[in-house]
């Protein structure tokens, strides 16, 4: 067996446990990928659209590597400044320019501490609060107007996340950033690991809804007239909506538009947006949805008994770790 080999198959039982502790389902291949990266001390770029688990995976391997992290959330507003740190105007009328009315950012603070950085949505971020970064990536220190210099110690690491440059609030990342980064790509998942995300994470318990309910968010991400299909968090509404609603499976069209409405508007975006385009699609998806689920359970009922999925064991082992 080859290094990398050998590396791939001692992270097994690291995976796993990481999978257990946060309740990540499937994610094996991605998982092994940022802990190799992190232990060569890379900085990490987690890829992906919003709600496939990026920044699950992100606390999962900063808590592995048993650092101090911290976590910040990218906006438009998060400034230079803010991020690498600034002289607060009240002490300085006190004091001056000196250490005691200088307050770090996120970014001196790991740096000095020896941390993980975990920034969330880095690419909301200004560029120009992007570029602070390159210099603490590459040569592990940064400059800061009349502060002064700031080295890294030893285990300082940025692990970030981004959606798809095409998501609203977003701008591209520089080629010199984005080359300062190991990228990990997450796409969407099988429909058998969504189906048991739904299971672990709702509060429904009826597979038939939750069959329903996946096969509906899967098909938001096939339609032409979408321009931003649903991640696995819509199934996930609309399986609870619909078991709150009507306790158990039903199969009336009526019924699972009702629910689509409240579970679809904040995650998928048209191209060309209607209330009445948007109720059309919904219609006309839930309706497919139901009728591949019939077909699925003609073709149980003509085979017999259909074999038991991995939902129940998922389920099942949820309530256990509650306990």
């Amino acid at each position: 067996m080859s290094g990398f080999g050998q590396q791939v198959h001692s992270m097994e039982s690291v995976v796993q446990e990481l999978q257990k502790m946060y309740d990540i389902i499937g994610r094996r291949e991605e998982l092994t990928a940022a802990l190799i990266s992190a232990q060569a001390g890379k900085h990490i770029l987690l890829e992906g659209a919003v709600g496939v688990g990026k920044t699950t995976i992100a606390l999962a391997v900063a808590t592995h590597l048993k650092r101090k992290f911290l976590r910040i959330d990218g906006d438009e507003r998060y400034t230079e400044q803010k991020l690498a740190g600034w002289y607060d105007p009240p002490l300085v009328l006190a004091k001056g320019y000196t250490k005691e009315s200088f307050i770090h950012g996120p970014l001196s603070t790991t740096m000095l501490d020896g941390a993980i950085l975990l920034i969330n949505e880095l690419n909301r971020m200004p560029e120009g609060t992007q570029n602070v970064m390159l210099s603490a990536m590459d040569e592990r220190t940064i400059h800061i107007p009349k502060f002064g210099r700031v080295d890294a110690k030893e285990g300082f690491m940025i692990i970030a996340t981004q959606n798809p440059d095409e998501y609203i609030g977003t701008s591209q990342l520089s080629e010199a950033l984005k080359d300062r980064f190991i990228s990990i790509n997450l796409g969407y998942q099988s429909y058998e690991e969504e189906a048991r995300i739904v299971s672990l994470r709702s509060g429904c318990s009826d597979r038939d809804i939750i069959d329903v309910a996946v096969a509906t968010a899967r098909m938001t991400r096939e339609e032409e007239e979408i321009r931003r299909g649903s991640s696995v968090r819509g199934a996930i509404d609309l399986a609870d909506i619909f078991s709150t609603t009507y306790g158990s499976f039903d199969d009336d069209p009526e019924k699972w538009l009702l629910c689509a409405k409240l579970s679809f508007l904040t995650k998928i975006e048209l191209q060309d947006f209607s209330h009445e385009k948007f109720l059309e699609l919904l219609k006309r998806l839930t309706s497919k949805a139901l009728q591949t689920h019939s077909q699925k359970g003609t073709s149980a009922d003509t085979a017999g008994t259909a074999p038991k999925t991995e939902i129940d064991q998922v389920k099942l082992a949820a309530l256990e770790k509650k306990k």
